[in-house]
């Protein structure tokens, strides 16, 4: 799959977003990384799904007490409160990609170094059938 210019840019801007995030983790909750992390994130994201997509995926119904907890955590580090915010948008975070998680999990799996290891922590076994 071919992106444009735009995904392209949203990518870069995306794992910039997730390198300030964990750079401002690393520093103990340093809210100017966090915040830069959450602008730069939301920004790339936009840019990578594109705005309906995206305003589609955060704004059903089911996936209302997610948006909310991501969104008031980002404030809640915007407004110098880094750790009360991180913990609420992670809450909302989890909230909102929980239905993900399986194939996330089945995708690591079949990544070389990583899938033995993974499969050797949570003591999985494939089905001999």
């Amino acid at each position: 799959m071919w992106l444009s210019d735009l995904q392209k840019i949203g990518a870069s801007l995306t794992a910039l977003g997730l390198l300030f995030f964990v750079i401002g983790l690393f520093m103990l909750f340093d809210g100017p990384f966090l915040s830069l992390g959450n602008i730069l994130l939301m920004s790339g994201i936009s840019l990578l799904m594109g705005i309906s997509r995206m305003s589609y995926f955060f704004l059903r119904k089911e996936k209302a007490l997610g948006t909310i907890g991501f969104f008031t955590g980002a404030l809640l580090i915007f407004f110098h409160f880094p750790i009360a915010g991180f913990f609420i948008q992670l809450f909302g975070f989890i909230n909102l990609f929980s239905s993900s998680f399986p194939l996330v999990k089945g995708f690591l799996r079949g990544v070389p170094f990583l899938g033995p290891l993974l499969n050797q922590l949570t003591h999985y076994r494939e089905s001999p059938v």
